[in-house]
């Protein structure tokens, strides 16, 4: 029986599958993701070729595909028009079937039509990658079968076949909308399920992506780490790559004694650390309050819980729980109110920025003369952003 080209002991097929499956991981989150879909980074002709080429090699998948259905999955999160949320399709068949999801929506000309734009459209991809034909992954197995012999050659690739369909498809795309921990409180449900980004390539910080979508960095915290960002800023440093855009990190200046449009915009700015500042502040505040009516300390977390959420999109007994809460603390009630106004300020929306900055002052004055100790000094710390 062929033998392969390369004789490698067992610990050696297992290397050379991670290695492999690595460089497919590293094609799709830096140029899929943060260069095609995101416009986050721009690649030079030599890595954009090897990706492009790579990934039709080992997946099969098709670049405007690809980026349409990402780019509708960030305008549609977490809705019924969501391509694969687990939200909306529950865990279990995103996570096992998402691949299926995945199909499905590449089959929708409308999504294609609607968020591929910008993708290539040379000669190459519309004559070899974007063919209906599999001709890559046909290409890779001969290619796995020479190098490695029958046997050790179609085990390798047929990992390779399920690397991305797993942990893309399935492992990100469910789990990082259902389970882990958040830095940024985004209106979806967005999480990072581990803090070193290596394994599926820096996607497994995906709640900072979804907070700032267009940053070519997905780390954010000192703990965290991004394998993929590692290779775009070596791939910089050797020309071959220019980062056009990463998430801000806060700026604090001098108390500003006027509330004016450049507060305005530093806070729009920082709005992701605003408002986690301001669920800190409303955690301390309901801390206190707790203890004067006497809530025990198991409640006290779940009503703690609850502040931090959206009441509207609550469930009906958490709903009720959360409305006799507020009503029986002014303070809380004030307070919680107040956030879904300070949010005001960056939703979308028709008001000018003459009427945000009002509104922003009218803010401002009622936290300062709430009475509210802990209101009083989150609004000073938000008289100290700056851009």
């Amino acid at each position: 029986m062929y033998s392969g080209v390369l004789d490698l002991p067992w610990w050696g097929y297992v290397l050379v599958t991670l290695a492999l499956t690595h460089v497919t991981i590293a094609g799709v989150t830096i140029f899929l993701h943060r260069h095609q879909a995101h416009r986050a980074l721009e690649l030079g002709p030599v890595p954009s070729h090897f990706f492009r080429l790579w990934l039709w090699l080992t997946t099969g998948m098709i670049t405007k595909e690809w980026a349409a259905i990402h780019r509708k999955h960030h305008a549609k999160c977490e809705t019924a028009a969501d391509p694969h949320s687990p939200q909306v399709f529950g865990l279990n068949r995103v996570l096992w079937t998402g691949v299926f999801l995945y199909v499905k929506e590449s089959r929708n000309v409308d999504t294609l039509e609607r968020y591929g734009h910008g993708t290539p459209d040379d000669w190459l991809e519309r004559k070899l990658y974007a063919r209906p034909y599999k001709l890559g992954i046909l290409f890779m197995l001969g290619i796995d079968v020479v190098l490695f012999g029958i046997w050790p050659g179609v085990l390798i690739w047929g990992v390779q076949m399920v690397w991305i369909p797993f942990w893309a498809a399935g492992v990100v795309n469910g789990i990082g909308h259902f389970w882990g921990y958040r830095n940024f409180a985004c209106t979806d449900a967005s999480t990072n399920f581990f803090p070193l980004g290596i394994l599926i390539g820096g996607e497994e910080l995906h709640n900072n992506h979804h907070a700032f979508a267009t940053s070519a960095k997905l780390s954010n915290k000192w703990y965290e780490f991004d394998i993929g960002w590692l290779y775009i800023r070596l791939m910089e440093m050797l020309g071959l790559a220019r980062v056009k855009k990463v998430a801000p990190m806060p700026r604090l200046c001098a108390i500003r004694p006027a509330i004016d449009l450049d507060m305005l915009q530093a806070i729009v700015t920082h709005r992701y650390d605003v408002l986690a500042k301001y669920l800190k502040t409303l955690r301390q505040l309901a801390a206190e309050e707790f203890d004067q009516l006497r809530i025990d300390a198991r409640e006290g977390r779940m009503m703690t819980r609850l502040l931090g959420e959206d009441g509207a999109a609550l469930p009906a007994l958490q709903k009720e729980r959360l409305t006799a809460l507020l009503a029986r603390s002014e303070a809380l009630a004030k307070a919680y109110a107040m956030r879904a106004e300070l949010e005001a300020l960056w939703a979308r929306s028709s008001a000018s920025h003459e009427q945000l900055v009002k509104q922003l002052q009218d803010w401002v004055v009622r936290a300062e003369q709430s009475g509210i100790r802990q209101l009083e000094e989150f609004s000073r710390r938000l008289r100290c952003y700056a851009v």
